[in-house]
């Protein structure tokens, strides 16, 4: 297999957070695969081998404990460099979360067990008999999520993947605003290239309405506040572990003010995070 592909294999006890680690992962560009098919294992050690498409470079299976031990056999048996991440729990943290979701033991489900103590000490003992010291374990019967997403980003993180990723969207006021924004900025009040009538037609994509913009005094100012607010704001949010965060910039249209402050943003952040960019009304404006 190639080395540049990496294998997680995500298992534990039932109430343990698999649901929640899988969509971490999912979060730091793990393509993740929940119950897939022990069965199928092979056409899936072929189809991670022959394709070339990077979303299949970083895997996450998540498994059950029926399950575990043929995944685990099948995988190294490939050849394959497996990680496995074991997630634990105390027996009493475990009854407590399945009585306060109403949620139902798998091995309740399939009629292995009687009771829930029943299905928790039997599932621990199935694992038992599996458990290697190279496995990652994880016991989060006292752990926050946001700590437990700092775990698993020292353990798994991707360099090629930032755990903090910024969108910025330009957008025009008589439009509407965008309802996904996490933080929206208003530039209405700095110079407006609509009222230079060889400027019009043009949008803050072209340079002559992107010069006119940015080369204002007040959009210095204004640049100089907004960058240190963002400086920090950024990096509090990627501290507190979220995974993405929008920004709108919006002016009266959507087509020049916001879109030059959008480009200058972008280009600017793109230095430090993944980020990505979208002008949402710049083929619908009829004036600025």
């Amino acid at each position: 297999m190639d080395e540049n592909k990496q294998v997680v294999l995500v298992s534990g006890m039932s109430g343990a957070g698999k649901s929640t680690v899988t969509r971490i992962l999912e979060d730091m560009g793990y393509h993740c695969i929940d119950n897939y098919p022990v069965q199928l294992i092979s056409l899936f050690v072929d189809m991670i081998e022959a394709s070339s498409d990077p979303r299949y470079s970083y895997i996450a299976l998540a498994t059950s404990a029926q399950d575990f031990p043929e995944f685990l056999r099948s995988l190294k048996g490939e050849g394959i460099t497996v990680r496995v991440l074991f997630l634990d729990c105390s027996d009493s943290a475990l009854l407590t979360r399945y009585k306060s979701t109403r949620r139902i033991h798998p091995l309740l489900l399939s009629n292995t067990t009687n009771t829930l103590e029943e299905a928790i000490a039997v599932e621990r003992q199935m694992f038992q008999r599996y458990m290697q010291d190279s496995f990652i374990t994880i016991d989060t019967s006292f752990i926050t999520e946001k700590e437990l997403r700092e775990r698993i980003g020292k353990y798994f993180g991707k360099r090629k993947v930032p755990s903090f990723s910024i969108s910025f969207i330009s957008f025009g006021y008589k439009y509407g605003v965008p309802m996904d924004a996490d933080l929206m900025i208003d530039v209405r009040f700095l110079p407006n290239p609509y009222w230079e009538i060889e400027l019009r037609p043009y949008t803050g994509n072209d340079k002559a309405v992107y010069d006119y913009v940015m080369d204002k005094p007040e959009t210095k100012e204004f640049i100089k506040r907004l960058e240190s607010f963002c400086d920090y704001a950024f990096e509090q949010y990627a501290k507190e572990g979220k995974n993405h965060f929008t920004v709108a910039i919006g002016c009266t249209g959507g087509q020049h003010r916001s879109v030059s402050i959008t480009r200058y943003l972008y280009e600017h952040y793109s230095e430090i995070y993944k980020c990505y960019m979208e002008h949402r009304d710049i083929k619908v404006e009829e004036y600025d």
